[in-house]
């Protein structure tokens, strides 16, 4: 006779879950399938959007603009005056930087941006957005208690420290220019372009020589 053992059988529910796809992910691979049997996307072009935007892009463009803009004051002064044209100089403006705005970290003020309507993004110079940045959750928080917010993600703010809150639009993006370490002043762009994170360049993270050594 068949035993039933309900605490088995759901222990084996939990663990056949914790192996699936996340459901966005499934959601994605049906519209996937979908589109390629109707023969409207080609699936090597699909796989080599998804490589040059996870392995080329990613945030590595954003980190070579920010160390550029550490080494190079004259550079700098140019990004933060015309964004669009200065990431231009490296051949980088594309999708979502057309009217790009560099707001810069300073020690008495932090940048934080947040896209409230959507999820708009520089995406040709941070790749794709991460998924928090998404969620509904970050988009109503960031703007109503960006001090709370920025806490989760380990930044706790000193009082003095002006919190400026940067709402992207599909007309308007922006990239956060994060104070260079200090100590690092003589390392060439290649070796500063490598401490340079994503969140930084969004602004839910700030001392980025804390998180190197906490690597």
């Amino acid at each position: 006779m068949t035993s039933f053992d309900s605490k088995n059988l759901s222990m084996i529910h939990h663990d056949l879950h914790d192996h699936l796809p996340s459901e966005p992910a499934l959601r994605a691979k049906a519209l996937e399938s979908l589109l390629v049997e109707k023969r409207l996307v080609d699936p090597k072009a699909m796989d080599a959007w998804i490589e040059m935007y996870k392995e080329e892009i990613g945030p590595k463009r954003g980190a070579k603009v920010v160390a550029r803009a550490w080494k190079d004051p004259a550079f700098k002064a140019r990004l933060l005056a015309n964004a669009t044209s200065a990431i231009d100089e490296f051949g980088f403006a594309g999708h979502g930087t057309g009217h790009l705005d560099v707001v810069e970290n300073t020690p008495d003020v932090h940048n934080l941006v947040v896209c409230t309507l959507c999820s708009c993004y520089p995406f040709s110079i941070l790749g794709m957005s991460p998924a928090w940045y998404k969620s509904n959750e970050y988009r109503a928080r960031a703007v109503r208690d960006p001090r709370g917010v920025l806490k989760e993600f380990g930044v706790d703010l000193e009082d003095t420290v002006e919190v400026r809150v940067w709402d992207s639009t599909s007309e308007r993006r922006y990239l956060v220019l994060p104070q260079q370490p200090k100590g690092t002043e003589s390392l060439d762009e290649d070796s500063l372009t490598r401490l340079v994170t994503r969140n930084s360049m969004i602004g839910t993270e700030r001392d980025l020589w804390q998180s190197q050594r906490d690597r």
